[in-house]
């Protein structure tokens, strides 16, 4: 299922990003077209190798382009040496210097832009005050934790005054706890930032909260594009299925009713007609252990449980047969039907909790 869905700027603004990045690696080929407006947030989001991180490093120039072009301010910036583009980098692992204090991590941009180095550095006690670091003015990184290395590596990076932000997995290297902190405090840096931001990530919650809109890649190419609230209600690939927990399956609508190509039929409340998806999330699946009579659903199938996990404060069935899916119990629900992998089950969903729409 891969019927892109993209809805790119034809006629990018005064300060925007152009750009049109194709890079051939080998076997691997990316081609992939990213538009922004100044103060836009964009995830690109995909599975691992789907070439996120190549575009990232197009962008700030570290991987030239084979074709297409990268405008930026109107500007062509392919040719450009890394150094001299207007753009920040914040990478996964922070790269800050360990012999410099926060300070002078900060301040070292704008020295490299010809700043004096008292201006550098109140420059940089600034942005530290902002990032609310002042009292780690003179630590090094070493004694930084991640979440205030983070943060130094975004004042970093925005000391140099970017039209271009570029963070790849700006929080991957945090733990649980620190990386909710981090980032709400992501997200106010990013809603002031003038410029555009484009943001790698493979983390679903970060892309939601974190940017305005997603740009999903798969095997190097845009698969489907939109706000987070348009990408989550309408996925089109069962990568975007799976990272926004719906059951996803493609067919061809008559009225009411959804018929899959290798499957059966799923009964909606919409009317299409037509190339169609479906979905559903594991929640509005009901198991039974024996076939239910009297049920208003009008979807039931014959399944087996093949697999559970613990997901959240819940138990994730995995079932095939009739139908594959997934399914959300309650652990009082999973040991009530007696649940584990072989045992034979019916799956019941009603048609108002899908969701039908034209593929």
């Amino acid at each position: 299922m891969t019927s892109p869905e993209a809805h790119p700027m034809t006629d990018p603004a005064p300060g925007a990003l152009d750009a049109h990045l194709i890079v051939d690696r080998g076997d691997f080929h990316l081609d992939v077209s990213l538009t922004a407006a100044p103060g836009d947030v964009v995830a690109l989001l995909g599975p691992n190798g789907a070439g996120k991180t190549t575009a990232l490093r197009a962008l700030a120039g570290l991987t030239p382009l084979t074709g297409g072009h990268l405008r930026l301010d109107g500007t062509e910036l392919d040719g450009t040496p890394p150094e001299s583009r207007p753009v920040g980098v914040v990478f996964q692992d922070y790269l800050l210097f360990p012999h410099l204090t926060a300070l002078d991590n900060v301040a070292f941009g704008p020295r490299c832009q010809g700043a004096p180095k008292a201006a550098a550095r109140a420059q940089a006690a600034e942005w530290l005050a902002r990032m609310g670091l002042t009292d780690h003015a003179a630590a090094k990184p070493r004694r930084l934790s991640g979440g205030q290395a983070q943060r130094v590596a975004l004042a970093r990076a925005l000391a140099t005054r970017p039209r271009l932000l570029l963070l790849d997995e700006p929080l991957a290297a945090l733990d649980a706890r620190t990386r909710l902190e981090v980032r709400a405090g992501l997200r106010h840096h990013l809603a002031d930032f003038e410029a555009v931001a484009v943001l790698v990530t493979h983390d679903p919650l970060d892309a939601m909260v974190l940017a305005d809109r997603l740009v999903v890649v798969e095997h190097g190419r845009v698969v489907q594009e939109g706000t987070p609230a348009e990408i989550a209600r309408r996925p089109r690939t069962d990568y975007i299925a799976q990272l926004v927990g719906l059951n996803l399956y493609q067919g061809r609508a008559d009225g009411h009713t959804v018929r899959l190509g290798t499957g059966p039929a799923i009964a909606t409340t919409e009317h299409l007609t037509g190339p169609a998806f479906v979905a559903f999330p594991p929640n509005a699946v009901t198991l039974h252990r024996d076939r239910p009579t009297g049920s208003s659903a009008r979807n039931l199938w014959h399944c087996e449980v093949t697999g559970l996990e613990t997901h959240g404060d819940q138990i994730r069935a995995a079932l095939t047969g009739a139908l594959t899916l997934t399914a959300d119990l309650t652990t009082i629900a999973a040991a009530e039907l007696d649940l584990h992998p072989g045992a034979k089950v019916w799956a019941t969903v009603k048609a108002a909790q899908t969701h039908a729409y034209p593929a």
